[in-house]
């Protein structure tokens, strides 16, 4: 008996421990990523990332910093793996992924995702109250036009 409750005291401690040395490490890489120092980070959340520890923000840091390296085939790896959570990112992260499905050559799919960053961008006030301005007078005639410009 004594000996069970050994085994499962050293397998919980080190499962603890292994635990802790992911959140340091991350602790580490976002670190390095607020100091735009993307692709020291980018070693660090790909260990992580790569041995099973799956965050929104992990991904949304690996996939940016890719980005941000213009190594666009990786980011499009990364923002699926954002996508693929189900969650509600913000609208310039469909932007940023749709722009690496462009530069992969997958323009399909980035239309799709582009539409999605389009519709996001709907629900925004900015978007809403710039819809809203109209581009001419009530007669037709452009707010600034080239005479006025002259």
């Amino acid at each position: 008996m004594k000996k069970h409750i050994l085994i499962c005291i050293t397998i919980g401690s080190l499962l603890l421990s292994n635990g802790f040395a992911q959140k340091s490490k991350i602790v580490s890489a976002d670190k390095k990523y607020d100091s735009y120092a993307h692709i020291d980070a980018i070693k660090t959340y790909q260990k992580v990332a790569e041995k099973g520890y799956k965050s929104e923000d992990i991904f949304k840091k690996l996939a940016n910093s890719f980005y941000f390296n213009s190594e666009f085939e990786k980011g499009a790896k990364w923002y699926g793996e954002l996508f693929s959570m189900n969650i509600e990112a913000e609208p310039e992260y469909y932007y940023r992924y749709a722009q690496c499905l462009k530069a992969t050559g997958d323009t399909a799919k980035a239309k799709q995702i582009l539409d999605l960053f389009k519709l996001k961008l709907k629900n925004e006030s900015k978007v809403k109250l710039s819809e809203s301005t109209p581009n001419s007078t009530k007669d037709g005639k452009p707010f600034i036009s080239k005479e006025t410009i002259k």
